[in-house]
């Protein structure tokens, strides 16, 4: 069902009166970036009521007639997104903006760590650290060379079901980048001795993970949470597999994972669509799609208590979670304002958000260092949670009433005011990440992989405002409330209450 917008007939006088937003749409799939800055408000006369569907993936930009309030105009006059794909299934998805003078261009995939078995886990990320250190055409020292005298960055990174590869440089040299993402993704040699040199450098990244106690927190609530399912296995993988992955096994995973129709070619910035398609003929056409699709199973979300007690740890890290929705799901909006309605907070940051309830009860009885809300989506799945630090290693199971009092809240009293304030710092936050050409060609290659499609400003705009107190208090119930919870205590966490004790307070009884 398409979204609609409809006008009362005092705004419609004054919609005729005013020059129509530039919304392109280049395909069916093409939507459009960055909003630019806000133009003049509109008469206090113009009111606009927008009714969206409940899927997210078939909406499209609406009528250019139709919008008449400066927030949509700055959000309609944006670049667009154009969009081609080869026969062979790989996706050219640009943006293009001819003030840039620099651009990003990458090749997201859609392949991670959840692919990989108890066995081979840690070949994905193995294999991104091999994809610099020299192809079938170029040397390590040629590939580093030639990406410095084009004054580029080339970066990369793996996560549980993406990996990208992209680079930033002059728009005059992005015809080179896409040259060298094909020699890489493609004719990486995967010579022992690099696969050796990576071994010990990936060894010291998981001894420096293993310090970082937040990642460390969240590996140990993926693995509780998702007990045999591939979605609990780590990034990185452990030590004892690194040590022992061979070159078989990262050439394995490449010819089965690293397919066209898996892979996105996204850029943005001062890049020219019909350009880079040429190049991606030239470059990836060639690459077969897989004869089979690989078929994840859904992850069944089990409640679980994981602690790891380390009393002479300065504070306490705790992580409480529910689980959560995938990207796609129409509840994931909701979820995500829930999410803003709780925010995050730390101690430097005084007590100067009276507004939030929970940051009130913890500077009262200075319970926490700091928190944050989290709303982690996956491809069918998700978790949806608080993750807590305390020096208060006494009065954890205060922190953890305050917590589970703030979700019971989020279940029957949320205001309308304070959604307002979420889905605006919502908004912000979304918007502020596009303020980059990398920012915005990640954005791109993501949404792709997981939509099919990139959501317009205009269509994130409106799936947030449409949300109402009263479905956060809906979703909030349906995922919250008597609701399996995973808790994961790392640290000093003698004070915190046995699990039967947490789980029970998910059902409170309210005379």
């Amino acid at each position: 069902m398409a979204s609609r917008v409809l006008l009362r007939p005092a705004a419609a006088a004054a919609a005729s009166a005013r020059p129509a937003p530039k919304c392109a749409l280049v395909s069916p799939r093409s939507v459009a970036g960055t909003a630019p800055p806000a133009l003049p408000a509109c008469a206090p006369s113009s009111r606009l009521v927008r009714s969206f569907a409940s899927s997210i993936l078939t909406t499209p930009t609406p009528s250019s007639d139709s919008v008449i309030y400066s927030y949509a105009n700055s959000l309609g006059n944006t670049p667009a997104t154009r969009v081609t794909k080869l026969p062979n299934g790989f996706t050219i998805a640009t943006e293009s903006n001819t003030n840039y003078q620099t651009a990003t261009v990458g090749v997201w995939i859609n392949a991670g760590s959840r692919l990989e078995n108890v066995k081979n886990n840690g070949t994905a990320h193995f294999v991104e650290h091999m994809a610099f250190k020299g192809t079938k055409t170029r040397t390590q020292a040629q590939l580093e060379t030639q990406i410095e005298n084009i004054g580029g960055h080339l970066t990369a990174y793996t996560s549980r079901e993406q990996t990208a590869y992209y680079a930033k440089t002059l728009s005059s040299d992005a015809n080179t980048v896409v040259e060298i993402l094909s020699d890489i993704l493609q004719r990486s040699n995967f010579s022992e001795d690099a696969i050796d040199r990576q071994r010990d450098l990936i060894l010291r990244e998981v001894e420096m993970l293993d310090k970082q106690k937040e990642e460390v927190v969240f590996d140990h609530l993926h693995a509780s949470a998702f007990q045999g399912n591939s979605l609990g296995l780590t990034t990185l993988g452990p030590a004892e597999n690194i040590k022992n992955i061979t070159r078989a096994d990262i050439v394995q995973f490449v010819e089965a994972n690293y397919t066209p129709e898996r892979m996105v070619l996204a850029a943005a910035g001062g890049v020219d669509h019909d350009a880079l398609v040429k190049l991606a003929e030239s470059h990836f056409g060639s690459l077969k799609p897989a004869a089979t699709k690989p078929k994840l199973q859904k992850p069944t979300f089990i409640g679980s208590d994981l602690r790891a007690r380390y009393d002479d740890h300065p504070t306490a890290h705790l992580a409480f979670a529910v689980e959560g929705v995938s990207w796609t799901n129409p509840d994931y909006w909701p979820l995500l304002v829930a999410q803003s309605v709780i925010g995050s907070w730390e101690r430097g940051l005084g007590t100067s958000h009276l507004s939030n309830k929970l940051i009130g009860n913890l500077t009262k009885y200075d319970l926490a260092n700091s928190f944050v809300a989290f709303n982690a989506s996956y491809s069918d799945t998700g978790l949806f949670g608080i993750y807590a630090v305390s020096e208060n290693r006494m009065h954890l199971d205060d922190l953890t009433h305050y917590i589970q009092q703030e979700w019971h809240r989020l279940c029957m009293s949320v205001t309308e005011a304070e959604v307002f304030r979420a889905k605006n710092q919502l908004k912000t936050s979304l918007l502020q990440s596009l303020n980059s050409s990398t920012s915005v060609a990640e954005d791109i290659g993501r949404q792709f992989l997981v939509y099919g499609k990139r959501l317009t400003p205009w269509e994130i705009d409106g799936l947030i405002e449409s949300v109402t107190a009263q479905d956060v208090m809906r979703v909030a119930t349906k995922y919250i409330y008597d609701k399996e919870v995973c808790v994961v205590g790392y640290g000093p966490v003698e004070s915190l209450q046995d699990y039967s004790r947490i789980r029970s307070a998910m059902s409170p009884i309210y005379y």
